[in-house]
């Protein structure tokens, strides 16, 4: 139990972290500079691909059973479940935005840089929500047989980007967060040094 709940904060922090490189890109928007729409592309690709697929399935399996334990969650929770149907639907409206961008089919910045942006905004309300409201809760209500229940709510699958190998589809995104990674402990040395 208690690991399936460190595994969703890793992947809350994993998904957090992309939201930062996406959110990257729609400031450029704003700066009048052009967005890398490949890079985007590959971030929302991964988490509609494991977020959709393997994350969210678990999560509602398990708002399903805390919400028999604890009725006055289901609001909440119902309010959760209705999340991932909007993410679902404001990730195939940003995707389809970018792959038209992409193959140089006319599209409005604006309407680019506000699907971007609603996406973000929904997204990062949604993760917040489920550390702050549910996750604590889960910890405490959910027995050993409820967490075998979520866990049998997704395939398991090795994770394509954050797992021990990115598969080929994410190399570049896998790269990018590395040098990142780098960069950010070379800074921590110099500033401590």
């Amino acid at each position: 139990m208690t690991s399936q709940i460190a595994q969703w904060h890793a992947e809350h922090g994993n998904f957090s972290l992309l939201l930062s490189f996406l959110e990257e890109q729609v400031a450029r928007f704003r700066d009048g500079e052009s967005p890398d729409y490949h890079l985007m592309l590959e971030i929302v690709s991964y988490l509609r691909e494991f977020g959709d697929c393997f994350h969210h399935p678990r999560e509602d399996a398990a708002f399903a059973l805390l919400a028999t334990h604890e009725p006055r969650m289901r609001l909440p929770i119902n309010r959760l479940h209705q999340d991932h149907r909007v993410l679902a639907v404001a990730s195939e409206e940003l995707a389809a935005r970018l792959n038209q961008v992409i193959s140089e089919t006319y599209v409005r910045s604006a309407t680019v840089e506000a699907a971007a942006a609603l996406y973000l905004a929904y997204y990062r309300h949604h993760l917040a929500t489920e550390e702050r409201q549910i996750l604590p809760h889960a910890r405490l209500l959910l027995t050993a047989q409820d967490w075998e229940v979520v866990a049998r709510a997704a395939p398991s699958c090795p994770d394509p980007l954050f797992g021990d190998t990115p598969t080929q589809t994410y190399q570049r995104l896998a790269g990018m967060m590395a040098a990142r990674s780098s960069g950010e402990k070379k800074q921590d040395s110099a500033a401590g040094g």
